[in-house]
């Protein structure tokens, strides 16, 4: 059976593998705006901080082919502009829509200010940036696996031997590292911060004190994209509240008790020191204490 895509996208089209939909049927989305990006991102049928931040970019290139903004180069780059500050409202704690929003205005706004500049430049501009930014992830992911698959296997099987791997959110190709008697937990990330503070899906935080508990490397997969060195600890990450139907109610149906109340965060934040294994990136696998130091030359 063939892997499913999250995202497919071709100039002026771009579709979602509708995540809530699953296992039961695969089913992919069309989104032709900015608007049904946010909506989509919003109600988690696209998930994971690096495709939030493609299918929004992407998103809006698909509005661009189509001719929206303008006219005249200051409406198209105030059209860009908003339109990427509004798809960060989707999901705030996830640092790579941010992180793509800030560089994809700043590259509309640099174009327009260029000598002969057109509506026509600043367009192409945008929509080449965002589709280098897919080929830059699909690339990416291929490098966090290879260099994760490498560094568990000569830590936790020095001698050889196979490697089972137990992954929590979205970890990729390291899910394919093999099964056999060392183990090592391996989970997905939403945001890095300086320190090595890391927040993920509801649940990391404490499998990774089981891990720590029990002896078994504990590790963060997750690009540079995700890696937010503005910030210094966990403490100032912005955790997302999700309404408090998604756990009172099932296919519209309530199973709670009335007047309960609810509190529904997203996510929750993993110390540095509970991070035993290390911080896979496609730039290498970095222990917490040297994220900073390791990236502060690659990412702004």
């Amino acid at each position: 059976m063939p892997a499913l895509e999250a995202i497919r996208y071709s100039r002026g089209s771009l579709q979602i593998l509708d995540q809530l939909l699953l296992p039961q049927q695969s089913r992919y989305e069309e989104v032709n705006s900015v608007r049904q990006a946010w909506e989509a991102i919003r109600a988690m049928k696209v998930r994971g901080a690096p495709a939030i931040g493609l299918v929004g970019c992407l998103s809006l290139a698909v509005e661009l082919q189509a001719g929206a903004g303008g006219p005249g180069l200051a409406a198209l780059v105030a059209f860009v502009h908003d339109a990427l500050n509004f798809l960060v409202t989707a999901r705030p704690t996830a640092v790579n829509m941010a992180r793509a929003a800030r560089d994809l205005a700043d590259a509309a706004a640099q174009e327009a200010e260029r000598e002969g500049a057109t509506e026509e430049a600043v367009r192409e501009r945008v929509i080449c940036y965002a589709e280098d930014m897919l080929k830059k992830d699909l690339k990416d992911n291929r490098s966090i696996g290879d260099l994760g698959a490498q560094h568990l296997l000569e830590r936790t099987a020095p001698k050889g031997g196979k490697v089972t791997v137990l992954t929590h959110c979205n970890t990729g190709a390291l899910a394919t590292a093999g099964y056999g008697t060392a183990l090592a937990v391996v989970v997905g990330a939403d945001r890095v911060v300086a320190n090595g503070d890391t927040a993920n899906k509801v649940g990391t935080y404490q499998l990774a004190i089981a891990a720590k508990h029990h002896g078994i490397p504990f590790y963060v997969a997750a690009p540079s994209s995700s890696c937010d060195l503005h910030l210094e600890t966990g403490q100032q990450i912005i955790i997302e509240e999700r309404p408090g139907q998604e756990l009172t109610d099932v296919n519209g149906i309530r199973i709670a008790a009335p007047g309960i109340g609810i509190w529904n965060p997203a996510f929750d934040v993993t110390p540095n020191d509970l991070i035993t294994g290390g911080i896979i990136t496609e730039l290498g696998v970095f222990a917490p204490k040297e994220l900073r130091a390791a990236l502060s030359t690659t990412i702004s």
